[in-house]
């Protein structure tokens, strides 16, 4: 077993930086490129690419858009803390991925739709199902999403370049956010297609030196049990005593689906309880969602999602195996459980799990591949970033500004999704201190659970705004409000007290916080599905045939002089699967709205046309 190199190695000879350059030269090339062939001018074509996407561009922009810095360290990292079992969130999404093509996307096509908050306001009508939504998915975006890819990108280039955390995160972010403002939705998926291929062709060859370096699949399986760091004797015994379960490797390291009391990750959790987060993240989150919106038909969407699938089976041995390895060679830094010694090897107490994957390529891999492979990290953080910069541009403008201003252009709206990202870049920029005094020992636990407590409600009630038609307005509120309330108990609590570690246990009260995330996905879930039905059959139905308010007072006329010719509209036609292939016209529950943000946007264009009239005729 190699002993870890008490030298640092960074990435500073020619050829690594070579690569690095040429990188990005190509990124910032397929990005011009975009712009030039694609429509930016209209809000299609910026936020939705111009409905032009390719079933290759689809599936290889959902996958990068997925595989974030976050997956390389936090999959690896919990790879190598606890083993294999953190792949199946990986291999759930093969078949939610096909739930989103085959029964989501049709329903989102057809109701007209660029946004998710979009899709409710038009199924339930009213404004505050929608509003909130947008307004959680903005928050989450903020401090989740990119709070984690910008830590975990922090941690490869603490590890590979040895340069000052800020200036580097700094600027990720301008030249992400550079692209993201001037391409729009094209750009993104373009150089997201670009950047699957050089994120697979650098983990397959770091994947295959690491196998190399331990002698096999067959050595993985024998040695990883004996990846025991050398020093687990604490230096105040009197503070905290480590015990044995601390350092050694799970029994059940190799095992997918454990136990359900005492497993870290109990089987029906993983069955059920990832169904219920993956059907949130993967069927109505903005950043994945709208990259179905943008392909040429619905046959491109479904081909897109199959192709996505089959990539989702990789991380497991691209990124949790390497993470696993790099215990094996390094467990003294990796496998570290003595609080002063993890304080030193990677700043932080509670464990050093999530430099595996980094210590891998600064260490295994040759000068010019650990250029390609901090391309390769770089990819994946400014695709996942660019991807969550353009979607809440996306919700911030459709759903949120024209609540503000009905009347504004497109241009405008344009203009303002463009701000909106520079707005996100400040606002992330100032996060990054946070960021860094909240590292965790366990990174994508920390994701998951997060959005265990947050996530179950949006999926309920998308799931029965697709399926049931009888959920109405007050049922999907009510069951969202109440729902988020419960999650916020358990979240609350957790955060307060800490989630604690082996050899810092937990003080919050084991009533709150002693169900598993997983499991309580699951009670979360069930609570809101039937609180949503519940209040809905007991309240008034939407109306699946009605005669619209603009027509009464024409339909009383007509029956007063003896005519019977009443029009009816339906109201969730092509906003339900049931209806999804109907013919029948539609008066969307929001018509009203719709039409004073319509009325008014005429009136912005009319007056900015005579003003330019007035100032061509003043010359």
């Amino acid at each position: 077993m190699a002993e870890p190199s008490s030298e640092k190695v960074t990435i500073n000879n020619p050829a690594d930086i070579a690569v690095i350059a040429g990188y990005f030269l190509m990124v910032i090339g397929v990005g011009v490129w975009s712009m030039l062939r694609t429509n930016r001018g209209t809000v299609g074509g910026y936020f939705l690419a111009g409905r032009s996407m390719a079933w290759w561009s689809v599936g290889a922009s959902l996958f990068a858009s997925n595989i974030g810095s976050g997956h390389f360290v936090g999959l690896a990292g919990t790879g190598a803390a606890a083993g294999i079992a953190v792949g199946g969130f990986e291999w759930n999404a093969l078949f939610i991925v096909l739930l989103l093509g085959w029964l989501f996307v049709p329903v989102y096509l057809t109701a007209g739709v660029i946004t998710m908050p979009q899709y409710l306001k038009k199924r339930f009508g009213g404004a505050r199902i929608s509003l909130y939504l947008s307004v959680i998915s903005l928050l989450l975006y903020i401090f989740t999403k990119i709070s984690v890819d910008m830590f975990s990108g922090a941690v490869f280039i603490q590890q590979a370049l040895g340069w000052n955390i800020y200036v580097s995160v700094i600027a990720l972010l301008l030249i992400t956010a550079l692209y993201t403002v001037t391409g729009g939705l094209a750009a993104l998926m373009y150089t997201d297609t670009f950047q699957t291929f050089v994120i697979i062709a650098g983990a397959f060859v770091l994947t295959g030196f690491s196998f190399g370096e331990i002698g096999g699949y067959s050595a993985l399986l024998t040695k990883y049990y004996s990846a025991i760091p050398s020093n687990f004797s604490s230096l105040d015994t009197q503070r905290y005593n480590i015990s044995s379960q601390c350092y050694t490797p799970r029994q059940d390291a190799f095992s997918l689906l454990r136990d359900p009391t005492v497993g870290d990750l109990p089987w029906p959790g993983v069955v059920f309880g990832m169904t219920i987060g993956g059907i949130w993240y993967w069927c109505s989150d903005q950043v994945i969602v709208q990259r179905c919106l943008a392909a040429r038909s619905l046959t491109h969407v479904k081909a897109g999602c199959i192709v996505c699938g089959y990539l989702k089976l990789l991380p497991m041995f691209l990124m949790v195996f390497p993470g696993m390895i790099s215990r094996i060679l390094y467990p003294n830094e990796v496998g570290c459980v003595v609080p002063e010694i993890c304080k030193e090897v990677c700043g932080t107490e509670v464990g050093c799990s999530n430099i595996a994957y980094p210590k891998l390529v600064v260490t295994v891999m040759p000068s010019g591949l650990r250029g390609l492979m901090l391309a390769v990290m770089l990819a994946a953080l400014m695709s996942s970033l660019a991807s969550i910069f353009n979607s809440s541009s996306t919700l911030f403008t459709m759903d949120i500004w024209t609540r503000i201003r009905p009347q504004a252009t497109e241009r405008e709206l344009i203009v303002v999704g463009r701000v909106w990202v520079l707005c996100i870049v400040a606002i992330s920029i100032c996060w990054i201190p946070i960021v860094q005094a909240a590292q965790s020992g366990q990174l994508f636990d920390y994701i998951q659970s997060v959005s265990s407590y947050l996530s179950p409600p949006i999926a309920s009630v998308f799931l029965l705004a697709v399926f049931v038609k009888r959920v109405n307005e007050t049922g999907a509120f009510w069951g969202l409000i109440c729902g988020l309330a419960m999650g916020l108990c358990r979240m609350l609590p957790e955060f307060w007290f800490g989630t604690g570690s082996c050899i810092f246990p937990s003080q919050c009260p084991f009533l709150v916080c002693g169900i598993h995330y997983l499991h309580f996905a699951i009670i979360l879930f069930t609570c809101t599905s039937v609180l949503v039905l519940l209040v809905s059959f007991c309240t008034e139905p939407i109306e699946d045939k009605h005669v619209s308010e603009r027509f009464k007072g024409w339909v009383r006329l007509q029956k007063m002089t003896g005519e019977v010719k009443i029009f009816c509209f339906f109201q969730l036609h092509r906003l339900v699967f049931s209806l999804r292939h109907s013919k029948e016209e539609r008066e969307d529950l929001d018509w009203e709205q719709e039409e004073r943000a319509r009325r008014a946007r005429k009136e912005a264009k009319e007056r900015m046309r005579a003003k330019a009239n007035v100032d061509t005729g003043g010359q």
